[in-house]
């Protein structure tokens, strides 16, 4: 299992120059890669670009860039533009989003929201390597072709439920997910994807798992910091099904909480449930939890 490493979200007068000493630190410590979201501040294909090219050289992937505001073939060029850039080194994360962004935001409809994937992975895929693309959905068009460089980068989809997992699996280089344990990984995500791929002929599939992590003595107070930093994906109907799935009453409690030891063997259980790439998200202890991080990256 690779390990890597969740970006914080930069601010301050110089948020890109931030955000490339935390790409530069993530390769020191011994991490294969390193993640960002794209939410409501830095544009995170931008930021990765113009930050990881003044950095060394690590995979910097998007975790993840929303689907519905941008036409597959705006996003394919940019970032086949950002693997340019980055020499390679760029992986597309993709997602839907929520209903309440997509249609309180930004104004789309969320209606059928895997018939949108589909369609926009249909586009999205082979446009992204370069090739022709004529495509008329129920949704979406395009007829077009790319010619810049930065063709062929990875592409992983944001899939929980059945249908993402199996299209991911068939389609696309993997899944990235956010709020999702073990139990959740073993039993669901991990099978549907693999016998997609295994089906489709594809080489097995990467399974991204990110999850906020801290090493801690006080495990209590650190539980109910989780929950008041992450209370709002206990609310999401994405999330809220792993959530659910896993057993959880709330974020705090699929975060991965406690001593060495105990933090160690929760990040083995997901090695054993199939995650490909862990993620570690530290919202708490920054300094220990780093530590750890880096000893298990490094070992």
């Amino acid at each position: 299992m690779r390990y890597g490493y969740y970006l914080a979200e930069p601010g301050g007068p110089d948020p890109i120059g931030s955000l490339r000493d935390q790409i530069a630190q993530a390769v020191e410590d011994g991490f294969t890669s390193a993640w960002i979201s794209n939410i409501f501040s830095l544009d995170a294909i931008t930021a990765l670009t113009a930050a990881g090219v003044q950095a060394p050289p690590i995979e910097l992937g998007t975790a993840v860039v929303p689907t519905y505001p941008r036409h597959p073939g705006v996003l394919a060029q940019q970032a086949m533009t950002a693997n340019a850039a980055l020499g390679g080194r760029f992986t597309l994360g993709v997602g839907l989003s929520h209903q309440f962004v997509i249609e309180n935001m930004f104004g789309y409809s969320f209606e059928r929201p895997g018939r949108h994937m589909k369609e926009y992975l249909d586009i999205l895929l082979p446009a992204s390597r370069g090739e022709q693309v004529r495509y008329e959905g129920e949704t979406l068009k395009a007829d077009l072709r790319l010619t810049g460089p930065g063709a062929g980068f990875p592409v992983l989809v944001a899939a929980l439920g059945p249908r993402m997992l199996k299209l991911a699996g068939t389609v696309a280089d993997g899944t990235v997910l956010w709020m999702t344990g073990p139990k959740t990984v073993a039993e669901h995500i991990a099978p549907v994807i693999n016998a997609a791929a295994a089906e489709a002929g594809r080489e097995p599939p990467r399974i991204v798992c990110a999850l906020p992590i801290s090493v801690t003595d006080d495990s209590a107070a650190t539980f109910e910091r989780a929950n008041q930093i992450f209370a709002m994906y206990g609310q999401l109907p994405s999330y809220r099904a792993m959530l659910d799935r896993e057993g959880a009453a709330t974020p705090a409690d699929v975060a991965i909480i406690g001593d060495e030891d105990t933090v160690l063997a929760r990040i083995e259980a997901l090695k054993q449930a199939g995650v490909t790439d862990f993620v570690g998200s530290v919202f708490a202890n920054r300094e220990r939890t780093r530590a750890l991080l880096i000893g298990a990256a490094k070992g």
